[in-house]
């Protein structure tokens, strides 16, 4: 079978949030945007309930109401974009919360969805959601009365501890927030690493949840093992893939595995990559194609049958660093041909 296999640990991911929410002595919720960030939100977002957390947040109320299908009632569902044109009859039947970004977003609510429930968004600071502290102050008084869920914002350098730019959007917060009784959110994943000061009513894990940084005690969720097609002797002085990028300086065995961009394996990675055989560490050979990927595995005593990219030895973000990016790139970009495989709910 050539199929690669990405394993999903959803004990690590019920670990993980729970790690999180410990942090804190806020309600913690999950984010499960994207497919809850390309793990599959069918099977993380119920492990995720059954490890306690009672709030979540998606990014559209499509994906909303694909989660409260999958939730069903009783958990609150967040919706990042707030509520967009043409989306009052799905926030109606899957009893979303939208939150609000801006006084045309809290008319078209309250016109289309008298009485729903709604929070509201604040920019502090970040200039991509959220409304600015002028319109807050205009519909302040009126938003208040109708009793918001939720009232939060979203750091823009969380994973930068020292970064200025934190302590600027705690204070544009509190300026913006102080004195009201509606509880309030500032911090994702760093923004919990960050301390008490950030942590409020209601915290909202994403990324560390998934296994990646700033959360450095992550426990791993995602392994990826992709199988190896065949194995061949190349003399030095030979080619291996597009481009002749790579010539063999001696010769070598060369494994083919059956991976590649289509499967969200990025092709910048190439220079940098490794995969490993067990406890052995292969360098990625030339350019990464489409499907396909050269390894040296001259070290090698016997041919492996599948090689790691994912796992113990190398998380989301050793990868990201390689394709000079970032780890929520590398899960969500996971490919759909993959065998996926759940363990340990």
């Amino acid at each position: 079978m050539a199929q690669a296999r990405l394993s999903i640990d959803l004990g690590a991911l019920r670990a993980n949030w729970s790690a999180l929410a410990g942090k804190a002595s806020a309600e913690a919720g999950a984010v499960v945007k994207a497919n809850a960030y390309g793990l599959g939100i069918e099977q993380v977002a119920p492990a995720l309930a059954a490890e306690g957390a009672r709030r979540f947040f998606v990014a559209i109320a499509e994906e909303g109401a694909t989660l409260r299908r999958i939730l069903g009632p009783g958990p609150e569902i967040c919706v990042f974009s707030g509520h967009m044109a043409g989306d009052a009859a799905m926030i109606g039947e899957a009893k979303l919360t939208p939150m609000i970004n801006s006084i045309d977003q809290m008319l078209r609510h309250v016109e289309s969805l008298p009485g729903h429930p709604f929070g509201i968004q604040l920019d502090s600071g970040m200039n991509r959601l959220g409304m600015e502290p002028a319109e807050w102050n205009a519909l302040r008084d009126i938003a208040l009365a109708q009793k918001p869920t939720l009232i939060m914002s979203h750091l823009a350098c969380a994973d930068e501890p020292d970064h200025p730019m934190n302590a600027h959007q705690l204070r544009s917060f509190r300026d913006m927030t102080d004195g009201i009784d509606t509880p309030r959110s500032l911090s994702a994943t760093g923004g919990i690493l960050l301390g008490p000061d950030y942590h409020f009513d209601v915290t909202r894990p994403g990324i560390g949840l998934y296994g990646g940084l700033p959360f450095v005690d992550a426990r791993p969720v995602a392994t990826l093992a992709i199988p190896v097609i065949q194995v061949r002797e190349i003399a030095a002085g030979e080619t291996v893939g597009y481009g002749n990028t790579f010539t063999a300086p001696a010769p070598m065995r060369v494994a083919t595995i059956a991976g590649g961009y289509a499967d969200g394996i990025l092709r910048g990675m190439g220079p940098e990559a490794h995969v490993w055989a067990e406890d052995t560490r292969c360098k990625v050979l030339g350019r990464i194609s489409m499907d396909l990927i050269g390894v040296d595995v001259t070290a090698l005593n016997t041919e492996p049958e599948t090689l790691e990219l994912l796992g113990k030895h190398q998380s989301v973000d050793t990868l990201a660093g390689w394709a000079g990016t970032i780890g929520y790139e590398i899960l969500t970009s996971l490919g759909q041909r993959y065998a996926r495989a759940y363990h340990g709910a």
